[in-house]
Parts: C-alpha cells; sequence; structure tokens
C-alpha cells in the first residue's frame, strides 16, 4: 500500500540521513516513531510524514530536519516537497496507474493481507439465551461480530466463530414454565400469567411462546392433554427442552438470513455434562486458588493485581455463580488451542473483564491473550423520536427490524459507528432511497458503476431519432479490453485540459489504494465501522468521478481507460460491502 511504501521510504532516508550525520544529535539508539497520513490539504502532497517529533533528539528545527531527510529519499516515481516540519509525497501517474492493474489483477482479493500471520483466533458474540426473540442489541452485536470476523480472516488471522448458548440455570425452567401456560391457553385453558411484579419475574410472558404451544400441541398431543391435569416434573422437563431447542432453532434461522454464520453452537449445559467445570475446579483447588469462607467456595482473583475483591464460585447453597461456568468455558478454550479469544460484551458486563483475566492468569496463561469488545446500546429512532422498549412483552425484536427496513439496511446501520459508541437507528432515514441514507448512497455508487459497464454492453436507444443502437462492445470484448489494461494504456486519462475531471480522477485512484489501508487498520482495531467510513467516502468521491468524467466518449482508448477505472471501483465497492455481509447490488 502507498502509505507503507511511503513509510518504508521516509525510515530509508532517516537511516541515509543518520549514517551522513545531517539529523544533529540524533542517533541510531533513539527510539522514535512516525506516520503516514493523508493531510486535510492536498495542496502540497497526497500523503505526508511529519518528523517534528524527532527534534527532541536532534536539537534542530522541525522545517531543517525534514529538508534533510528529504533530501535523502529516492524519488523516482513521486514527487518530494516540504513544508515546516512535514514531508510531503505526491505518487506519480505511472504509480496511480499501477494501483488500477493491481485492483483488476486481484479482483476479489484486492485489500487482502497477512496481518494476522495464521494467529488462532476464537471469536465469541451474541451468546443469548435461548428464552425469546433476539432483541436489537443482539443484533448489533451480531452484525459486529461477523464483520470482524470478515475482516479478520482477510487480514490473515486463523479465525473460529463461537456462540455460547445460555443453556443453562434458571432460565430454562422458567422458559418451560411459561410454554406450560400457553400449551393451556392453547388447549382452552383459562388460566394467564401471574399479575403480581415479583412473582411475574419467573416467566416469559411475550407473545413468541404462541406458535411455539401451537406446534408442541400438534407433535406431543399426549403429553399437551396431560398438562391439563397436572405438571409432572418429567413433563415439565419436556417442555422445557422443547422450548428451548425451539427457541433456539428460530435464533440460528435468524442469524443465518441476517448473514451471521457461526462455526460452532457451544452450549452452557454441555460444559457442565461433560465435567469441564468440575475440571476447572480441580485444577483451580491444586494450583491453591480456591478456599472456603462462610459455607462457600471462593476464588482469589485478587492475587493477580486486577480484581478488587476474591468472587464466590460455589454459593453456600451449593449451586455455581455466574462466573464458575464462564471461567471453565474460557479455560477450554484455551484447552482447544486457541492463541487469541476476544468477546464482544454488553457493557453492563465491564466488572467480568478483571475477574476472567485473573482467571485467565490461574491457569498459568497471560490474560492479554483474551480481548474484550464491550457494545454500547442502540436507540431506536422512529419520526424524530426515541421508541421505549420492554424487556419481556412488547419488543421491538431483530426481526421486527429487519422485517422494517431489510437485512442490508439493518446490518449498515449496526455497523457504521464504533461499538463503544451509543448508536441511534433511524428507521424512517433507513428505510429511504436518498442520498442522507448511508446505505442507499454507497449500494447507488455500486449500481451505478455497473450500470455504465451494461450501457457499453447493451443496445440502447438514441432518444433523438427513436432507433435503436447496436452496443459498442459485447461482454467478451469489454472483459478483453480489461483484462488487458497496461499502465500505458491508462495515461490518456492524464492527457487532459479538463482540470476537474483530472482531479476527480486522481481522487478516486488514491481513495481506491486507500482500501488495503481501511482493512488493515479495522482488523489492527478490531473496528469494522471503519469500512462504512470508507464506502461513504469511496461513494462520494465516485459519484464526483462520474459528474466530472464523462466516461462513453467518441475516443476509444479514452473510453477504455475510463472504464478500467469503473470496473476498479466496482471490484472495491464489492469487496468492501462483502466485508460488512452487504450485497452490493447492480440495478437500484
Amino acid at each position: 500500500m502507498l502509505k507503507k511504501y511511503f513509510y518504508n521510504k521516509t525510515i530509508e532516508a532517516i537511516e541515509k540521513a543518520l549514517e551522513n550525520n545531517v539529523l544533529g544529535q540524533m542517533t541510531k539508539e533513539n527510539a522514535f516513531h512516525i506516520s503516514v497520513e493523508i493531510p486535510k490539504n492536498s495542496e502540497f502532497g497526497d500523503f505526508a510524514v511529519n518528523v517534528s517529533s524527532l527534534s527532541k533528539f536532534a536539537r534542530l528545527s522541525p522545517a531543517v530536519i525534514a529538508q534533510n531527510i528529504a533530501e535523502k529519499i529516492d524519488n523516482t516515481d513521486f514527487e518530494v516537497n516540504t513544508v515546516q516540519g512535514f514531508i510531503n509525497f505526491r505518487p506519480s501517474k505511472e504509480l496511480l496507474n499501477k494501483t488500477i492493474i493491481e485492483i483488476l489483477n486481484s479482483k476479489e482479493n484486492y485489500g487482502r493481507n497477512n496481518f494476522g500471520n495464521g494467529e488462532k483466533v476464537i471469536l465469541e458474540y451474541v451468546s443469548a439465551n435461548p428464552t425469546g426473540p433476539f432483541h436489537i442489541g443482539h443484533g448489533r452485536w451480531a452484525a459486529m461480530g461477523s464483520a470482524l470476523a470478515n475482516v479478520m480472516k482477510f487480514s490473515g488471522y486463523n479465525l473460529y466463530q463461537e456462540f455460547y448458548i445460555n443453556d443453562a440455570g434458571s432460565q430454562i425452567q422458567k422458559l418451560g414454565k411459561s410454554l406450560y401456560i400457553r400449551v393451556l391457553q392453547e388447549l382452552g385453558q383459562n388460566v394467564s400469567f401471574p399479575t403480581d411484579e415479583e412473582e411475574a419475574k419467573n416467566y416469559y410472558s411475550g407473545d413468541y411462546l404462541i406458535p411455539i404451544a401451537k406446534e408442541f400441541v400438534k407433535e406431543k398431543s399426549e403429553i399437551a392433554q396431560a398438562l391439563t391435569k397436572e405438571l409432572s416434573d418429567e413433563n415439565l422437563k419436556v417442555l422445557c427442552e422443547y422450548a428451548r431447542l425451539k427457541m433456539l432453532s428460530l435464533q440460528q434461522e435468524l442469524l443465518k438470513n441476517f448473514n451471521v454464520h457461526f462455526d460452532n453452537f457451544y452450549s452452557e449445559l454441555s460444559l457442565h455434562q461433560s465435567g469441564k467445570v468440575k475440571k476447572a475446579l480441580e485444577t483451580l483447588k491444586e494450583l491453591g486458588y480456591l478456599y472456603e469462607k462462610e459455607d462457600a467456595l471462593w476464588f482469589a482473583s485478587t492475587k493477580f493485581g486486577e480484581d478488587d475483591s476474591d468472587r464466590v464460585i460455589i454459593k453456600s447453597d451449593g449451586n455455581y455463580t455466574y462466573l464458575t461456568a464462564d471461567i471453565a468455558y474460557h479455560y477450554d478454550k484455551l484447552q482447544r488451542g486457541f492463541d487469541r479469544m476476544i468477546n464482544i460484551w454488553g457493557a453492563d458486563h465491564h466488572g467480568y473483564i478483571p475477574r476472567m483475566r485473573a482467571s485467565i492468569s490461574a491457569f498459568g496463561y497471560n490474560p492479554d491473550c483474551m480481548e474484550v469488545l464491550l457494545g454500547q446500546l442502540v436507540n431506536l429512532v422512529i419520526k424524530g423520536e426515541q421508541v421505549r422498549m420492554g424487556k419481556r412483552t412488547k419488543m421491538i425484536t431483530l426481526d421486527d427490524l429487519i422485517e422494517e427496513v431489510g437485512v442490508d439496511a439493518t446490518r449498515y446501520w449496526m455497523i457504521m459507528r464504533n461499538i463503544d459508541t451509543t448508536l441511534d437507528f433511524d428507521i424512517e432515514l433507513a428505510k429511504s432511497k436518498t442520498d442522507e441514507n448511508p446505505v442507499f448512497y454507497v449500494q447507488y455508487a455500486h449500481a451505478r458503476a455497473c450500470s455504465i459497464l451494461r450501457n457499453v454492453t447493451e443496445k440502447t436507444v438514441d432518444t433523438v431519432n427513436k432507433t435503436e443502437k447496436e452496443p459498442i462492445y459485447s461482454k467478451e470484448e469489454l472483459n478483453n479490453i480489461l483484462s488487458q489494461t497496461t499502465t500505458d494504456k491508462l495515461n490518456i486519462i492524464w492527457n487532459t485540459d479538463d482540470e476537474k475531471a483530472q482531479d476527480s480522477t486522481k481522487k478516486l485512484i488514491l481513495k481506491l489504494e486507500e482500501f488495503k489501508s481501511a482493512v488493515l487498520s479495522s482488523a489492527q482495531n478490531r473496528a469494522p465501522y471503519l469500512i462504512t467510513k470508507y464506502l461513504q467516502e469511496l461513494g462520494a468521491i465516485f459519484h464526483q468521478f462520474y459528474t466530472n468524467s464523462r466516461i462513453i466518449v467518441d475516443d476509444k482508448n479514452l473510453m477504455n481507460a475510463r472504464l478500467s477505472l469503473v470496473e476498479a471501483s466496482i471490484i472495491v465497492l464489492e469487496n468492501a460491502l462483502n466485508l460488512i455481509g452487504v450485497s452490493a447490488p447492480e440495478r437500484m
């Protein structure tokens, strides 16, 4: 990528400047940091390096340092100038042309890098209870997690996606008891959920169990009839398991439709049944990190310097705490050979981080192998007003949202802000077909680019003479032209006096090249929202290019060169949209 190219050129020049003793008191032993940025003002250059920080070593002015380094730069295919403490770079037309050739040759692999170097990573996200429909917060974790997975895979990580099913504990009992009431109602019994606020907490009274109750009555009619007489322990187990599996199946189907694909759904219940929880506790006990106090079993988490108090593992009544299974689950991840664990949790789980880091340290692993991304809430906005949502009854579910605005808009909006920022999801705007709707704006750029290629390869109508015109090229001819594009053939795009056309062409190529940096930064920072930010900028620049550069012209050499830019734009737009799990429509 050009940023790395100019970074390497600057580093090489600094080394030469040090060898020639033109950087004052600075020596090779001085640890310094520089970065290549894209300046807000392109008057001096397209890339810039600020070397002012070297002043503390060199004891020279930033302007002198920049000038002395610039004089050592080998600039055979770019221009260099200095302004104060900045070294500015302007790539040559040849270098820009090479970017287009690289995109056309790389196609769906353009932007791919090996930053992850095969590191084995398990990414766990969503991980909801199978007790009800996904709420919109789950939708954000699902969109964010799957987009991050795509970006990290594209950046050379060996990534495994896992959904941790919270199917152990009292919530499944509550689910079974709730289905029991719905089954009785389906059979015509005059029963209802408790109205007492405290008692109501032991049930899930949402309507989503009604269709499941109907299926239960059809599939297990004998048991359903028996329920009208009594609720035995055995039949409660049947209700619990039936409801659990049905809810999990509905969740999995929704995830699939939402372009979210997990490698594994890991059951918390199986964690207990396999003996892995017991084994984890035995290991901690052998290591000396468990002790008894007040009839409970405690984990000495404060020994590892991060947690502010020790934590109960087994309560005085003999039951496990929530933390116990989480410790065993993360230990199991490490036992499975993952080098790194990334979790997407709600912001309310912040206090769990030092506890989990302590447990990882206790097992003898580096706690830094666990990363936690804390997600903030989603606010639904309809006609300028925030929609209030209840947790158990009148929910606005992810299903509802997708039905209202579609998969693409839901995913794009859920991803377009950093996960640690509260998101206002404007439903009316997300549905609109205007430039103000980010996903429409970007998808329209792709559709517009595709329409240009169609106009070259399909018959058109002369609006003046009302006659049909033969296509300029067949699809095969166009494909041959694009596949045979060379830097020499692209030179014609720069041979014009139209400054607007030339400027928008250059901006488009630079932005297309920037995709590589956007992918890398997104992977490094675990921030897929950077891809949506990039898409917005690329969409705007492509629309500007379309406005300023007439593409279908009489000069076929010029037309072919500009068609290559259009094809390159299609490739990059599609690659970026694929990374965030949003479609790239050819027509809109």
